[in-house]
């Protein structure tokens, strides 16, 4: 009876593995702004990474080597982000910004993947979809700082700051063609870089939702 629970339990967990994903890259969005006077944003930020890391790496971890390269592509992030939050390192910066935008990439193909095999339209595929939405979003952010570290000044803002949720902010505001003009790319690699993402963006939302609707139709004609 214990066992049973057990692995019904595990299994349960397993199934929503996106949706913990979903649920830590939501309150990076949401609560990162909200909190910041409480706990400072930088550190804030750095907290909220680190547990889209995990969650991340947890949701593509069925198959031991995917869970090999995650752990493998976010240790330099990770170790970046806290380690600049103590001492600042523009060569580790680097690094770290790179490795996230591998990591962010691997995770995006990977549920990708699993969402396009997917033959019925569940709960768990609508999380996973949202989540490739959100991280392609993320990967492009993590792009935006890697560009300003190597080029300063690639990307002018009305409200000036150190703070990388302003790229991240960029990101979605790009990913989502809602361009608001606060933040704007002023060489020729972000101008390429944000029409680059919002194009993918775009071509995303309109494949995956006629992919979506498909499986549906067919699924209801069967059943």
């Amino acid at each position: 009876m214990t066992m049973d629970l057990i692995n019904r339990l595990v299994e349960k967990f397993v199934q929503e593995r996106f949706l913990f994903v979903l649920v830590s890259l939501l309150s990076f969005l949401i609560l990162s702004p909200l909190l910041k006077g409480f706990i400072g944003l930088s550190n804030l930020l750095n907290i909220f990474l680190t547990f889209i890391l995990l969650s991340s790496i947890y949701a593509v971890s069925q198959k031991m080597h995917q869970r090999v390269i995650a752990l493998l592509l976010a240790f330099p992030l990770l170790l970046s982000t806290w380690i600049n939050y103590y001492i600042e390192s523009p060569a580790l910066s680097i690094v770290g910004t790179f490795s996230g935008i591998l990591f962010f990439g691997f995770i995006v193909v990977i549920i990708l993947s699993f969402v396009l095999k997917q033959a019925k339209v569940t709960l768990n595929v609508i999380y996973a979809s949202i989540v490739v939405y959100l991280s392609l979003a993320m990967m492009w952010g993590m792009i935006f700082i890697l560009v300003e570290l190597l080029e300063p000044a690639s990307l002018t803002m009305v409200q000036e700051g150190e703070s990388s949720f302003h790229f991240f902010y960029y990101s979605f505001v790009t990913i989502t063609t809602l361009g608001y003009g606060d933040i704007t790319p002023t060489t020729e690699i972000a101008r390429s870089l944000a029409l680059l993402e919002a194009v993918i963006g775009q071509i995303y939302l309109v494949v995956l939702v006629a992919r979506l609707v498909g499986i549906h139709i067919a699924q209801s004609m069967k059943e």
